[in-house]
């Protein structure tokens, strides 16, 4: 497999959580976003977190950057982590997404010759927060932000993208568990449940 970076967005505001999502407790000794950097550093040993409040991961063994374009959501996050990834191409992911799955991530790696986005269509929805972004993309991330154009995949008609349809998503994760996140108390339930079934071999 070609080498990946791997881009950790860790910006948002959690309105709906009511809490930094990122540190929400999995454990007594593990947060939210370690569990994220300790399932993705087997696919990759450049990952970078991108927020504005770096004191709050200086735990991790991990990179960190904030975004160049202040106030302008996620696009401007995979923007900042690509202008700083080791490598031309860089998974990016929420901080809030515990459960991706290696075996999908090494087939959309494969995906890649010939574009400059490789991402998951799961139930019709594009899923661009576990999606391969080349620094190809930068110069036209940078075109939409600068107009104030701030919709992750608005960029897209400008670049070359690879769909990953539900059918090659479900030889590996049948039911789009890579995709799972807390935006809400009760989705933060579920997630929680998940990972001790996880962890429990079920």
């Amino acid at each position: 497999m070609q080498p990946i970076s791997i881009i950790i967005l860790a910006g948002g505001r959690s309105r709906r959580m009511g809490s930094n999502k990122a540190l929400l407790e999995i454990s007594a000794d593990e947060t939210l976003i370690e569990r994220v950097v300790s399932n993705l550093s087997v696919l990759s040993d450049d990952l970078v977190i991108v927020s504005n409040n770096p004191e709050l991961y200086d735990n991790l063994a991990v990179r960190q950057t904030g975004d160049l374009y202040g106030g302008s959501g996620p696009l401007a996050g995979i923007h900042a982590g690509l202008t700083v990834a080791v490598n031309d191409w860089s998974l990016v992911v929420a901080c809030d997404m515990p459960l991706v799955d290696h075996r999908l991530v090494r087939f959309m790696v494969l995906l890649t010759e010939g574009h400059d986005i490789v991402v998951p269509r799961h139930n019709g929805n594009y899923e661009p927060l576990h999606a391969l972004y080349h620094r190809r993309c930068i110069q036209a991330i940078e075109g939409r932000l600068e107009s104030k154009r701030r919709k992750i995949i608005g960029f897209y008609p400008d670049v070359r993208v690879r769909l990953v349809e539900q059918r090659e998503i479900a030889i590996f994760d049948r039911e789009g568990k890579s995709f799972s996140n807390a935006n809400t108390p009760k989705d933060w339930q579920a997630m929680k449940a998940e990972l001790a079934r996880t962890a429990a071999g079920r």
